[in-house]
């Protein structure tokens, strides 16, 4: 095909969801047009229509939405008029697709292996062993390492990284013409988002595939776009070339988009604190979990955490930073008495560790914890009502008609009505989910919250009123933060001090502005600059940015117990540790 010539195109598209007197239109004369070995992306808010144009062109859409009118173009044929068997024979083989969540994509019955080769069968007559060596060859593209080790995996064995891996070389089995690539980096870390990004790239390039990129990052749309769609509640309000879009753009709703987006070193200074009493005190604490073994191998140990020392003082914001796997999420469920560590914590002098019983509750009324999935965190089973009460009936046991109250004016604090108390968790959004969960870590006024990742699955404007949500709360009620995330923008724009974690153990600790600013440690000045920017011109070294953050295999170095840690003070409150 001549690259002049689109390999797909969408013509005036529109999609309605509901029927009778409640349909209503989520996405309105959409039209743009997909070319070889060039990326479109398609940038916007949750609720744009983004995700329901990529299902319509791959022929899932859900039973509730259909296509009133507009038209899918593809080989000279309109994909929305084809039967579901000739959509099926495209569907995996010409047209591939990386879905954004793939825990919930892939089947958690079957292993790699086998939902790789039931893709393959279904396209092409293979024997046993062809079958085996091409899922082998696609694992071996998208750099899976161990590759027969991960054949004979279930998903849930896997990272977060290795799944997204999975998933891509799925969508690359048959070599498509046409990628769509729904959400692939949405809270990954900088590093799995950066060999993410350089994976499809390659293979894009190898393939000479049109890739259709949907993503609410604009600074992954200004590394890999070459076209730009801008949309906003179903509407296309821009489409032009990356510097067209990012440098003039024309749209209120593109500038309003692109001011939302957090950029590192635009935050004010933090609010001066001054000296004030220490609320959790951390010293020395140490996560290590037991590797499975044979029948003739030793019992080995892995060293989730090791060490590791810090304060929290009252009405302060700590950020927790660091990779995927360098122990933020231990540290953070350890503190919560989750997992079984060694070490100290103290919550306003008390002895946390080894706490049980009717005295660990207690305890957890003072400490509580946001999840990273806020859907995955709320039963989807229970109304609003019954999620956010459910602390005050267990440590209060608290009358329904009080409880009600109370629950009415938790949601009024994290701006949701009232009339929010008898729905259910699937009827709100992503960014309402989770003020839902924490109203519910703020039922029981405690003193500490722990958010992991709270915000990291969010768009740009929902993650900016979450942001002004959580500082509000803490200046009202004098809360203490540890915030864990991988988004050094975000942790600029919240807290008051920084520490950085690397292989289980924190290497730098001090102000914000003084880790973020003029970090010393070699690995905090490798992280901060494999932070995306959204600026055209502005495409990272992935390559050389993967090299340069390669760090050993904790698995390779089970049963090393490191020497105690020394650190040097750099500046006041400033410490980075000795190699």
């Amino acid at each position: 095909m001549p690259e002049y010539m689109p390999s797909l195109s969408v013509e005036r598209l529109c999609i309605d969801v509901g029927g009778g007197e409640s349909r209503r239109r989520v996405v309105d004369e959409l039209s743009f047009a997909l070319y070889p070995g060039r990326t479109l992306g398609i940038a916007g808010e949750s609720g744009s229509g983004k995700s329901l144009t990529s299902l319509a062109i791959m022929g899932l859409l859900p039973k509730a939405a259909s296509v009133p009118s507009g038209a899918i173009l593809f080989d000279h044929r309109d994909l929305l008029s084809l039967p579901e068997g000739e959509r099926q024979a495209l569907r995996g083989k010409r047209i591939g697709m990386i879905f954004q969540e793939p825990m919930t994509s892939l089947n958690p019955l079957l292993t790699v292996g086998q939902q790789l080769a039931e893709t393959l069968r279904r396209h092409e007559a293979l024997s046993r062993s062809e079958v085996r060596q091409r899922c082998r060859a696609v694992l071996d593209a998208v750099r899976m390492p161990q590759v027969d080790k991960r054949l004979a995996q279930y998903p849930h064995e896997l990272s977060g990284g290795m799944r997204q891996r999975v998933m891509i070389a799925m969508a690359m089995l048959c070599q498509p013409e046409v990628l769509i690539a729904d959400e692939p980096t949405t809270a990954l870390d900088v590093t799995i988002q950066a060999q993410i990004l350089e994976l499809m790239r390659e293979l894009q390039q190898q393939f000479n595939t049109s890739l259709l990129l949907i993503t609410h990052d604009m600074g992954v749309v200004a590394e890999m776009a070459d076209q730009v769609v801008v949309m906003n509640q179903g509407r296309m309000e821009e489409r032009g070339t990356l510097q067209q879009v990012f440098t003039a753009p024309q749209a209120t709703y593109t500038r309003k988009l692109l001011a939302a987006v957090p950029v590192l070193g635009s935050a004010p200074a933090p609010a001066v604190l001054g000296e004030q009493p220490v609320v959790l005190g951390v010293k020395d604490l140490s996560v290590r979990f037991a590797l499975r073994h044979g029948w003739f191998e030793r019992p080995r140990t892995v060293h989730a955490v090791e060490g590791v020392s810090f304060d929290l003082h009252l009405g302060e914001t700590l950020g927790l930073v660091g990779e995927s796997g360098c122990g933020k999420s231990s540290t953070g469920k350890a503190l919560m008495n989750m997992l079984a560590y060694q070490g100290s914590v103290k919550l306003l002098g008390q002895e946390l560790n080894g706490l049980q019983g009717t005295a660990l509750q207690r305890v957890r009324r003072d400490v509580q914890m946001v999840f990273q999935d806020p859907y995955a965190a709320l039963n989807p089973r229970k109304s609003v009502f019954d999620l956010v009460g459910e602390p005050l009936l267990i440590h209060d046991r608290m009358a329904e008609p009080e409880r009600r109250e109370r629950v009415a004016q938790l949601l009024q604090q994290v701006d949701l009505p009232r009339d929010a108390l008898e729905r259910y968790p699937h009827q709100f959004s992503g960014g309402q989910r989770q003020r839902i969960c924490i109203a519910r870590a703020l039922a029981l006024n405690p003193k500490v919250i722990i958010a992991d990742e709270s915000v990291s699955a969010l768009d740009v404007s929902v993650q900016a009123q979450v942001l002004e949500l959580l500082e509000r709360l803490r200046a009202e009620h004098r809360l203490s933060y540890l915030f864990i995330s991988h988004d050094m923008a975000v942790v600029e724009r919240i807290c008051h001090r920084v520490a950085v974690m690397y292989g289980g153990r924190i290497v730098e600790i001090g102000p914000r502005d003084k880790v973020l600013h003029n970090p010393q440690h070699p690995y905090t000045q490798r992280l901060l600059a494999a932070v995306p920017v959204p600026k055209v011109g502005h495409r990272r070294d992935f390559k050389k940015l993967l090299k340069e953050l390669e760090r050993p295999d904790p698995i390779k170095q089970a049963g090393f117990v490191a020497p105690p840690q020394q650190f040097a003070a750099v500046a006041a409150d400033h410490w980075v540790a000795l190699e």
